[in-house]
């Protein structure tokens, strides 16, 4: 992925944070996954610790749910969702947030 779309993503994101059509931090999206909340797409930083990593793995993938990793640190993750520290995930419940997302990742280099 290029730095062009990273942001671009990262900015979605946080327009999505903004109008609170998303869920930030890992308990919180295992949860509104177990829950059968309408997350549609999760996003994740590539820092994760290996716990965390097969957690989301595997939940999202028992909930028919897709996961991205995205190539910034929790850290940046957390700046762009307007959260302190680290964001080892981020969630996704609104269809056009989704599709804007799923647009920005499917750009051409």
């Amino acid at each position: 992925m290029r730095a062009e779309q990273t942001q671009k993503v990262l900015s979605a994101l946080g327009l999505c944070r903004k109008a609170g059509k998303g869920v930030a931090g890992t308990e919180t999206v295992c949860e509104a996954l177990r829950k059968q909340k309408t997350l549609l797409q999760v996003y994740c930083p590539c820092d994760l610790s290996e716990n965390t990593r097969k957690k989301l793995t595997d939940k999202c993938a028992f909930y028919g749910v897709p996961l991205t990793e995205l190539p910034v640190e929790g850290a940046l993750l957390a700046h762009a969702v307007g959260k302190s520290g680290f964001c080892a995930a981020y969630g996704v419940t609104d269809e056009n947030f989704a599709s804007l997302l799923t647009g920005i990742m499917a750009e051409e280099p």
